[in-house]
């Protein structure tokens, strides 16, 4: 999830997120649209009980059926659907800079809704490209990306509308910062007066034109670690998000002048180990300062597609490419066996059968690296790559999609992240429409990730139909309904999977939903963390 340009095995960009929103009373993203036509005459009474065999407002975890309901990979109900919203060089959000807020505030509004029309349900958003900030933080100035001046006051504050606007769409919100990138000069003179390299220049490493946090000091992990707890602690975040970059990656072989504090804090280490070790204290520190602020905030990171190739460790794919763990000193595995991370999102941009770095070798490999470990495994695809030259597969409208039905065949693969989200309005050989009408029919629950609050709310309360319309009485701690419609007669496996499910209603924007058509419904309460209740059932009549 970079805004690198370059597209070599050595060095892909990052993925994004996709979709749009399809608005029916408050409903968005979410499978048909409700048809049917208001009455002024009230239409005949219905049944409304609880599931069957079980009684209303005994939660359990996930679905609220029994275990032998049979269920389909090809209709999973759980699946995280995200795209990556880069604000770094305008990349996506917003188009340019010095945009007024009503502007900012439209042109994210849009990338929203064409995600939810796409039935997305999580985004990424960058809200710290290189130790600025597109939020109104008191430890980091104002990234120029909002005004064209770094540390000028864009005159309001984006991030709690940001997340209002994701979650009025049924979406998770996932902050998404850069850990270690401090400026792209390294001039500190250019920056503002209160940007923390130039409060304390000792931390910065100029490299290759740039200033890098130098990720061997302790102070500067705790940096990192404060302005993401502060974050944390001060929005409705449901995410928080680490990019892939760590060291600096390669390019002009230029050593990263990081000896000083080699020599004062390697302790006998090899210099590549240290390095590793560095980032892992910062990964785990962060995650207990997350897990700590919110314990319902998740916190995952987005590494670089290769760990390791098998020609450098037995363990490592069979690839050909850059060494995420030897060139960035970034340790995937490590952070999976540390159980440091909920989430990991590999970023693998090449296509199937490509050679050095082949999709379907690629996918296999993660699979089986988070295999029992309780981590999230979603795959970062390559939507800017749709349509252009740089492989020839890439040429072809159906390689993105079949990258989705290679995931079906792994359990462990729960979603997908799109990079980047201006392709949402360009949409590259029509791909996004052949990923919404073949693989993302139906709406989708997000997840749920080993470790966190597994109580499931209790199933929504005086349930009715009146006028072509189901409603429920509001509660508190509930973020959204799930709705599912079957033929008559169906019974409680209806809700195992999510052939059945028509819509989830953000709690906040409605408490009712216009049937599409006959049948028996099911209505579900759902949390923050996507608990599921038990469902009520109703067959108007």
């Amino acid at each position: 999830m970079t805004e690198r340009s370059h597209r070599r095995v050595t060095r892909p960009l990052i993925g994004g997120v996709l979709a749009a929103a399809a608005v029916m009373t408050g409903v968005y993203a979410f499978g048909p649209r409700a048809q049917a036509e208001q009455s002024s005459a009230a239409r005949a009474p219905l049944s409304s009980r609880p599931g069957t065999g079980q009684a209303e407002g005994s939660g359990v975890a996930g679905s609220a059926v029994t275990t032998a309901c049979a269920t389909s990979s090809r209709h999973s109900k759980r699946q995280l659907r995200g795209i990556w919203i880069a604000t770094v060089h305008n990349l996506d959000w917003p188009s340019r800079p010095g945009l007024s807020p009503t502007q900012q505030r439209a042109e994210y509004v849009k990338l929203l809704d064409l995600a939810a029309e796409r039935r997305f349900n999580a985004v990424f958003v960058q809200v710290r490209p290189a130790s600025d900030a597109v939020y109104r933080s008191p430890l980091e100035p104002w990234s120029k990306y909002l005004t064209g001046t770094a540390g000028k006051d864009p005159g309001w504050d984006p991030m709690p509308f940001l997340i209002e606007e994701a979650h009025k769409r049924g979406m998770e919100f996932h902050a998404w910062f850069n850990p270690f990138r401090a400026a792209d000069t390294a001039d500190l003179r250019k920056l503002p007066a209160n940007h923390p390299a130039r409060l304390h220049p000792s931390w910065v490493v100029k490299h290759e034109g740039q200033l890098y946090y130098n990720p061997g000091l302790p102070q500067v992990r705790d940096w990192v670690t404060k302005v993401v707890t502060d974050v944390t602690r001060r929005y409705d975040v449901d995410g928080i998000h680490f990019d892939d970059y760590f060291y600096p990656y390669p390019g002009q072989t230029t050593y990263f002048a990081d000896s000083a504090a080699f020599t004062k804090y390697g302790k006998g280490m090899k210099l590549a180990d240290w390095r590793r070790a560095n980032v892992n204290k910062l990964i785990a520190q962060v995650s207990e300062a997350v897990h700590t602020a919110k314990p319902y905030v998740k916190f995952g990171v987005s590494p670089f597609g290769i760990w390791r190739n098998k020609s450098e460790d037995p363990s490592g794919s069979n690839t050909k490419g850059m060494s995420a763990y030897s060139a960035i000193y970034a340790d995937a595995k490590a952070w999976i066996k540390a159980r440091s991370v909920d989430y990991l999102i590999p970023q693998l941009y090449w296509p199937r059968g490509y050679a050095a770095a082949d999709y379907d070798t690629l996918v296999s490999w993660w699979a089986n690296a988070v295999k029992g470990s309780g981590v999230d495994l979603y795959i970062g695809q390559a939507l800017y790559q749709v349509g252009t030259k740089s492989i020839p597969a890439w040429g072809k409208a159906g390689e993105l999609p079949s990258h989705l039905a290679v995931n079906r065949k792994y359990p462990e693969v729960r979603g997908d992240v799109f990079f980047n989200a201006a392709k949402l309005r360009s949409n590259p050989l029509t791909v996004l429409d052949r990923i919404a009408d073949q693989y993302y029919t139906q709406p989708a629950l997000l997840p749920l990730i080993k470790g966190f609050n597994t109580k499931a709310p209790q199933a929504p309360r005086d349930v009715q139909y009146s006028e072509g319309r189901l409603s429920w009485k509001p509660e508190p701690g509930v973020r959204a309904y799930g709705i599912y419609r079957a033929e008559d007669g169906a019974g409680d496996c209806a809700t195992t999977d999510g052939r059945n499910l028509i819509a989830i209603v953000p709690a906040g924007s409605a408490h009712s939903y216009a049937t599409p058509a006959k049948g028996t419904y099911f209505v579900t309460a759902l949390d923050r963390l996507n608990n599921e209740s038990l469902p009520v059932r109703l067959t108007p009549r």
